[in-house]
C-alpha cells in the first residue's frame, strides 16, 4: 500500500473513531444530550468500546481470509487504544457523574450490582493491553508473551457484553446484535486458523 494511502485511511480512521467523543462533547455544550445526559453519555461510550472492539477481533480473520488484507495489521493498535479511551470514558461517566468519586459508594456498587462488577472487571483486562500497546513493550515482553498477554481482550470483550445484557432490562435485545457478531468472530478465528494451515500444507505437498 502507498504511504501516502496509509496516511488517508489513518486519517479517516482517526476522525472516524472521534465522531462519537465530538458528538458526546457538542450535545453537552448545547445541552442536547435527551432528559438524562449522564445515562447518553454512559451509554454511548460503552456502546462504542464494543464496536472498536468488535471491529479490532476481526482483523486477524480478515487477514487470513485474504494476504491483500494484511495491511489491516498497521490499524490494530490505533483501533484497540481508541477503545480503552472510550472505555476509559465509559469508567469516568459511573466514578465521576454517577458516583461523584465516592469511593465507598463504588465499592457498595460493585458487590451489589452485578452489572458493574462485570463492567470493572472488562475495564481491568483492558488496561494491561493499553499499557503495553508499544513497540518497547512488545520488546521488553518478547513477542510470544505480548501475544499471550493481549488475549485478554477476548475475555475483556465477553465480559463487556455481559455488562451490557445484565445493564440492559428483561426482554430488552439491544445488545443481541453486537452479541452474534463477537460469537462469529470468535469461531472464524479457529475456522481462518484451519483454512491457513490446510493452505500451507498444500503449498508444501
Amino acid at each position: 500500500m502507498k504511504r501516502t494511502t496509509l496516511i488517508a485511511l489513518k486519517t479517516l480512521t482517526w476522525i472516524g473513531c472521534l465522531m462519537p467523543a465530538a458528538w458526546l462533547t457538542w450535545g453537552a455544550v448545547t445541552n442536547n444530550l435527551g432528559p438524562d445526559p449522564t445515562a447518553a453519555i454512559a451509554f454511548a461510550t460503552g456502546l462504542t468500546t464494543l464496536r472498536l472492539l468488535t471491529i479490532t477481533l476481526a482483523i486477524t480473520p480478515l487477514r487470513r481470509l485474504s494476504p491483500r488484507l494484511n495491511w489491516l495489521i498497521k490499524f490494530r493498535r490505533l483501533l484497540g487504544l481508541f477503545a480503552f479511551f472510550y472505555a476509559t470514558l465509559h469508567m469516568l461517566t459511573y466514578v465521576a457523574l454517577y458516583s461523584g468519586f465516592n469511593l465507598a459508594a463504588i465499592e457498595s456498587d460493585i458487590a451489589r450490582r452485578r452489572f458493574i462488577a462485570m463492567g470493572v472487571a472488562a475495564y481491568l483486562l483492558l488496561v494491561p493491553l493499553a499499557a503495553t500497546s508499544t513497540t518497547w513493550a512488545i520488546r521488553k515482553l518478547g513477542g510470544k508473551n505480548w501475544r499471550y498477554l493481549h488475549k485478554l481482550v477476548y475475555a475483556a470483550a465477553i465480559c463487556g457484553v455481559i455488562h451490557y445484557w445484565w445493564q440492559v432490562k428483561t426482554g430488552v435485545i439491544t445488545p443481541l446484535a453486537i452479541t452474534v457478531v463477537l460469537a462469529l468472530l470468535f469461531l472464524a478465528r479457529p475456522a481462518t486458523a484451519w483454512l491457513e494451515r490446510r493452505k500451507a500444507r498444500g503449498v508444501a505437498a
